[in-house]
């Protein structure tokens, strides 16, 4: 649903599914041959900084 949305970021906790380097390629290579742009996927802590020293 995020690729048909166009979103450019998806968060997740979902790391058994999604947030799982093997099928972050695999989700890009379906996006790229159905003629959709690459999505970026990651889990909230590395798109947060809240408690990180200096933030």
């Amino acid at each position: 649903m995020a690729t048909v949305a166009g979103a450019d970021l998806l968060v997740s906790w979902n790391f058994k599914h999604v947030v799982h380097f093997e099928k972050i390629q695999k989700f890009n290579a379906v996006n790229i041959e159905m003629g959709y742009k690459p999505i970026l996927i990651y889990s909230p802590r590395e798109v947060t900084t809240y408690g990180r020293q200096g933030s």
